[in-house]
Order: structure tokens, then C-alpha cells, then sequence
């Protein structure tokens, strides 16, 4: 039976007044620019819908379905709402409300294993720093000098791996090394509590997302870090951001520098810290997707997205490059976001991704470069996987950048300096070492 609205929680009562229901006019708006509508297995439910559930007092029925679940989180319906209303927020406030035993697939248990461990698969410090030496030495055969800086005080720049690559797509971590090995740059990263994605933005977890962030800010002031780069994926920039923008606003301490990638990459190739050469990328057409959090959510909520900066960068690296249609922040979303990829709904994420794979079709692009380690896998392993006609490949942004790089050989006096640096750091963690 349904609950009416002067029996909801106060809690809830309090969210929804956050939102103008009223002012909503049955437009269909939502339901149109949304990727879930007509969704097999969804039939009779859409955006419109869930609306007029909650404007009744019905949202029992909402948090019981799998709706909010499929929601991407891409905002494509609050850019074309008349009313205003912030539909995302409203879904992910709905994930907060299933139990977490009832989260779908393995989103709750990451983030709980995130809470107790550092990071989302539970890895680990031992195997974790030791996967880091192993690594900083086969990328030292190409760049030598080359180790990976981990609770460096006073560094420059804070970054934070992705548990998937430091569990199993370990090479994919050598484009942001190289980047910063050309760059000279000072920078670390941590040794525990090292997790980039966020999977508490996902489940509508809010205390886990505070924490979560807490973590960051803690650990650079501790370390008197300048600067730390958000996190690549939705779930680790977005969420990153809204976790540390509710604890500053709690207590302007707290407040931290950060750079997003696109504005760290740019500022490397202006100044000319890194050399590229963009011969490499020699005979192919490229073009780039626009990733929901990083481009249309981000002005949204924060009033900068980011759609020139990424260009820029692609343009310094290649000579052939067109467009997406729509593309900016009328790009249609991938399918990934709001734990799509890791979740049990690939059928359903798949479905979300038919305009994706018909806009990277029609242009006639060899390489779709992506900014967002989510839309990568799903650009790049899921799409493939359901239209088989696919030809295309997927790159990282960065990965882009460290490909085209003209690395400058590291003095005698600099190599040796780092190579003590090592030798010192990793005994200090207690990692055991190989002869040179």
C-alpha cells in the first residue's frame, strides 16, 4: 500500500521540500532525454513517472525498483527540465534509502571494504606498496631515476590509483608516471587509504562520503601536501567533490587544494613542461567523449564543466579529430555512470549505451579518447561486447599525452638523487628491495 506524503519520515519530508514538485509539469522532458526510458524489463516506469510518485508520497514504491539503480546520474534530464528540478540528487537520495544489505551487487561491499581497508577490493598495504616497487622498477628501465614517491611530505601534487589497476591492469598506471617523470614533477601518493573511486556516491551513502573525503583532507595536511588531483571517474571527482565541499563548508580548515585533471594537463603543456610530438598519433581520427560529471554536472552544481580543456589537450597531441552528435554538455551518456559498470544491470547498461555506440559509428572515428576510467571500460569493453560491429579504440586522456611525450633524459646528479631517495623510502616502508 502506498505511503501518502503526511506519513513520510520527517527526513525525507525534508529532502523533497528541497524540491519544487509542484512546479513540474508532466512534460515529459525527463522521461525523453533519458537513456532508461523504454529499458527492457522497465516497462511502465520512466523519469515522469518517478516523479509523480514522489510528488504523491509514494516513494516506497520508488526505493523498492530498480529506477534509481539505473540511473547513470548523467543529468541529462535536469538540463531539460523547465521546472529546475535536480533529478539526480533526488535518485541518489532514493539509493540512500534501501537497506545496504539490499544494494545491488558488489557496491556496498566495496565501499564498506573502502571504509576498513582504504580502498575497494581490500588489497592489501604489503601487496599494495609492493606492487608499487615492482612497478616503479620496470618503468626505471625506460625512465631512469623513475620510483613511485609514496607519504612524501611537502610534495606538490597528491594522487590517488585506481584499486582496478593496482589489482590488475597494472601497466595502465605508467601514463600518469610518465607524465610526471617528463614533468619533473614533486608529487606522491599514499600508503594506505590510496582509493580514487568513491563507491558512496553510488549507493547514496552520505556518512561514507564524508569520510571518505575526510580521509583526503586529513592526510594532506598532515603531509603539507599543496595539491591534490581529483580522481579521474565520476564516483572519484564527483564524489570527492561533494564530500570535501560538505566538510568545509562545516569548517573552512578543512578546505584543500585540488586540481582537476584536465586543468593540471593543460597547464603542463602552456608552460611547456612537457614536450609532445604529435607524429605518433599519425594517421588516425579521433574524438573525444564528454564524460556526465566531469562536463554537464560539474556546471550544474559547481558552475565550471569541462569541455574546451580536454579539446585543448587533444589538439596538442593529434591533427585529425571530429566531433561527437550531440556532443559538450548535450553529449548522451556512456552507460556507466551512478555504478552502472560494476553493477548486476549490464543488460540494462547496455541498453542505456545504443546512442553512445551510434554516436561513435556515425563519426567515423578510429580512437574515442575519454577522461573518466568508468567510461572507458564501458566505451571500450561493454559496447564492444553487445554491438559487435565496433572497430574503434578507447583511450585515457592522459594516456593520450604520456604517448605523444618527448621525455628529456634526467641528469647523472638527478638519477642518482632519486635512486637514494628510493632506496630510503622503501626500507623506511619496509618493503624489501632487490639488489640494483
Amino acid at each position: 500500500m502506498s505511503t501518502p506524503s503526511c506519513f513520510m519520515s520527517p527526513d525525507l519530508r525534508s529532502f523533497l521540500e528541497r524540491f519544487d514538485f509542484s512546479a513540474c509539469m508532466v512534460c515529459g522532458s525527463c522521461a525523453n532525454g533519458c537513456p532508461i526510458t523504454g529499458t527492457p524489463g522497465m516497462a511502465g516506469w520512466d523519469t515522469r513517472k518517478v516523479m509523480r510518485l514522489l510528488a504523491n508520497g509514494m516513494a516506497d514504491e520508488v526505493v523498492a525498483s530498480n529506477f534509481p539503480w539505473l540511473c547513470t546520474g548523467c543529468g541529462r534530464c535536469a538540463g531539460v527540465c523547465p521546472a529546475g528540478i535536480d533529478i539526480p540528487s533526488v535518485m541518489a537520495h532514493m539509493k540512500s534509502l534501501r537497506p545496504r544489505e539490499a544494494v545491488p551487487g558488489s557496491l556496498h561491499k566495496g565501499m564498506a571494504n573502502n571504509l576498513a581497508t582504504g580502498n575497494n577490493l581490500a588489497i592489501s598495504r604489503e601487496d599494495y606498496l609492493g606492487g608499487m616497487y615492482d612497478l616503479g622498477r620496470d618503468l626505471a628501465q625506460e625512465c631512469p631515476g623513475f620510483h613511485v614517491p609514496v607519504d612524501k611530505k611537502g610534495a606538490d601534487i597528491l594522487f590517488f590509483p585506481n584499486s582496478k589497476e593496482v589489482y590488475g591492469d597494472f601497466e595502465d598506471q605508467f601514463w600518469w608516471w610518465k607524465i610526471f617523470y617528463a614533468a619533473r614533477e614533486n608529487w606522491t601518493v599514499p600508503s594506505t587509504g590510496w582509493e580514487a573511486v568513491d563507491w558512496a556516491l553510488f549507493t547514496g551513502n552520505y556518512d561514507g562520503n564524508r569520510e571518505l573525503a575526510r580521509r583526503k583532507i586529513e592526510y594532506m595536511q598532515s603531509c603539507a601536501i599543496k595539491t591534490m588531483i581529483m580522481p579521474d571517474c565520476g564516483g572519484g571527482s564527483y564524489g570527492c567533490r561533494k564530500g570535501m565541499s560538505a566538510l568545509a563548508a562545516e569548517n573552512p580548515d578543512s578546505a584543500v587544494d585540488f586540481v582537476y585533471l584536465y586543468d593540471y594537463l593543460l597547464k603542463l603543456i602552456r608552460e611547456g613542461r612537457v614536450r609532445l610530438d604529435k607524429s605518433v598519433h599519425k594517421g588516425r581520427r579521433f574524438t573525444f567523449h564528454d564524460s556526465c560529471k566531469h562536463g554537464r554536472e560539474l556546471a550544474a552544481h559547481y558552475g565550471k564543466g569541462y569541455f574546451d580543456e580536454p579539446r585543448e589537450i587533444v589538439a596538442a597531441c593529434v591533427d585529425d579529430f571530429v566531433e561527437l552528435t550531440p556532443t559538450r554538455e548535450k553529449n548522451f551518456c556512456c552507460g556507466a555512470g551512478g555504478g552502472m559498470w560494476p553493477m548486476p544491470f549490464e543488460q540494462e547498461s547496455a541498453w542505456h549505451a545504443r546512442y553512445k555506440y551510434q554516436q561513435i559509428k556515425d563519426s567515423g572515428a578510429d580512437v574515442v579518447v575519454v577522461g573518466c576510467s568508468n567510461c572507458r571500460d564501458q566505451i571500450m569493453r561493454r559496447i564492444p561486447k553487445f554491438y559487435p560491429d565496433c572497430t574503434y579504440e578507447v583511450k585515457y586522456i592522459w594516456q593520450l599525452v604520456a604517448e605523444a611525450l618527448v621525455i628529456e633524459p634526467w641528469e647523472a646528479e638527478r638519477i642518482a638523487s632519486a635512486q637514494a631517495e628510493a632506496r630510503e623510502q622503501w626500507e623506511r616502508l619496509g618493503v624489501e628491495q632487490e639488489e640494483e
